[in-house]
């Protein structure tokens, strides 16, 4: 379980990696196994499923939008904390408001994120 400050500075760090437009860096804080499920990337990736398996699979659908989106800046909101799990919540360069669930696994690496967008 992350403390109240683990917590705080992975939202920091993850944030500023993307903002950085560091692949290797967003990259670096998911497991081998991921699984992410976005309405983005279905959207992205032309899979009605938005399921994204695998941490090389998870690196092509950032770097596609990355790509897609040159200007992409995240402002964190909120961080909530669970038992085993994080939600970041923030905005994105249009205004657009996103909430992530993040699950950890070992090494305290994300094994599983669910997006979700504002409508």
């Amino acid at each position: 379980m992350l403390t109240p400050l683990e917590a705080k500075q992975f939202a920091a760090e993850w944030i500023d990696a993307w903002n950085a437009h560091n692949l290797d860096r967003i990259i670096s804080h998911y497991a081998e196994n991921v699984v992410l499920t976005s309405p983005v990337a279905a959207r992205v990736l032309g899979d009605a499923s938005g399921v994204v398996n695998g941490r090389q699979a998870l690196r092509g659908y950032f770097a596609k939008g990355l790509e897609l989106f040159p200007n992409l800046q995240f402002k964190l909101i909120d961080v909530m904390q669970g038992i085993s799990s994080v939600v970041l919540y923030y905005e994105n360069q249009r205004g657009t408001r996103t909430g992530e669930f993040m699950e950890f696994g070992a090494a305290e690496k994300v094994v599983r994120v669910v997006a979700n967008y504002s409508i």
